[in-house]
């Protein structure tokens, strides 16, 4: 287990922090704020957690814990503060709208989350490469009337890119290995995590439909991270 690390505080106050996860080890380590019902909202840092602890925010709390912060201390108590932060928090309050506008969610497009809605891999070719050797294809090509939507973009690498050129996959002759999709709320905060924890992700995997792609590709993560 690491050591007792530092971090300077607003106003100059100094903040312990005791790691007690195994698979922590600095202080990036996202935390997943959900609403009260349950709903992942976003990912949050530690910072943001114990803000939401101090001003009272946080309705419950599951999964590992992961810091201890020690903070100031009070003198007339004769006792320092401290703040427990786990890995999945509940905050409260929750809107209808907000539910309902999850519902039909698009999230927004960007070739990061598109690499990691597909797994680095090619869809045409079906081999992995790095982020670097990556670029996004149109399936429906612009010129042909295709848009720049979840539904109509796959990862390519540049080989296969270049080949397919401004024609569909019938016209170049390719065959894509999965249908593109439109990843649910749930899936995109997913994959805008960063070293997602196995009790994060089995919470997360309760909000993904069974018939996404997601679903079975997160199952076995978790049950890598199991084991």
């Amino acid at each position: 287990m690491p050591g007792n690390p530092q971090y300077t505080g607003a106003a100059g106050s100094t903040l312990n922090m005791l790691y007690l996860h195994d698979e922590v080890s600095d202080f990036s380590q996202q935390v997943l704020r959900t609403d009260v019902a349950g709903m992942p909202l976003e990912w949050i840092d530690y910072r943001d957690a114990v803000r939401l602890y101090y001003l009272g925010q946080v309705a419950y709390s599951c999964g590992s814990p992961l810091f201890r912060i020690h903070g100031g201390f009070n003198a007339r108590k004769q006792q320092q503060s401290c703040i427990e932060v786990s890995s999945i928090v509940a905050t409260v309050g929750r809107s209808p709208e907000v539910a309902e506008l999850m519902d039909c969610y698009v999230p927004p497009l960007n070739n990061k989350t598109l690499f990691r809605r597909d797994s680095n891999l090619c869809l045409y070719c079906g081999h992995q490469f790095p982020v670097r050797d990556l670029t996004r294809d149109h399936v429906r090509p612009l010129s042909k009337g295709g848009g720049d939507a979840w539904n109509n973009v796959v990862t390519a690498c540049r080989r296969c890119n270049n080949h397919k050129g401004g024609h569909t996959p019938e016209q170049a002759h390719m065959q894509l290995i999965a249908v593109p999709f439109t990843p649910t709320y749930a899936e995109y905060i997913y994959l805008k995590g960063r070293r997602v924890l196995a009790d994060q992700m089995e919470f997360l995997l309760a909000h993904i439909p069974r018939t996404s792609p997601l679903h079975q590709r997160l199952a076995s993560s978790l049950k890598r991270a199991l084991a």
